[in-house]
């Protein structure tokens, strides 16, 4: 007879159900109709203290992790607000954004804005190389592979501003070789 609170003991964090089929649903022996054998009432009783026992170690678990960022999250957290002090973002936690205050970020003249953000890209990769030629187009394959990246951790295409974004950082680097004699075009290509 199997008794179940549909969670299995995993070590993932994640919550399983157990596959119970019909005829295992039927081997249950009903209170009025039959007697349990000692062993039976035994047996229940260990799977009741299972289930019970893996129930309460799900929930705490998932307690946990939501109140309780593990320190690979705060890692990340912290170096996530040290990028944004770094790029000169002093306002307030992203995550206590009103909708307007988040929308101004990413205007035509926030610090996440096309304007800003290519400026930025554009700047690392150009002052990085340092007139270097090599550096240059070394820097432009990363930033161009930085945005290949991204797109497949979003699963598709990106937003336009993300686009946009690209595209202009990408001519600002074009500019610069070309002002500092250097052909756009790949040679190796």
């Amino acid at each position: 007879m199997q008794v179940s609170s549909k969670v299995d003991l995993v070590n993932s964090g994640f919550v399983a159900e157990k596959n119970v089929n019909r005829q295992e649903s039927s081997a249950i022996k009903t209170l009025y109709t039959e007697k349990l054998t000692k062993e039976e009432v035994n047996d229940i009783k260990k799977q009741i203290t299972e289930n019970a026992n893996a129930f309460a170690l799900k929930s705490t678990q998932i307690q946990s992790a939501i109140t309780t960022p593990d320190s690979q999250f705060k890692k990340e957290y912290e170096e996530f607000q040290s990028f944004l002090s770094d790029i000169g973002y002093q306002g307030k936690p992203i995550g206590q954004l009103s909708k307007d205050e988040a929308a101004s970020l990413v205007s035509e003249d926030g610090i996440f804005g096309i304007k800003q953000t290519s400026q930025r890209i554009a700047d690392f990769v150009i002052n990085g190389a340092g007139g270097d030629e090599k550096l240059l187009r070394a820097g432009k394959e990363g930033m161009l592979q930085g945005f290949k990246d991204a797109q497949k951790m979003w699963g598709g295409e990106l937003p336009d501003i993300s686009k946009e974004t690209m595209a202009k950082a990408t001519e600002m680097v074009d500019k610069a070789m070309s002002d500092l004699g250097f052909s756009i075009l790949n040679k190796e290509a």
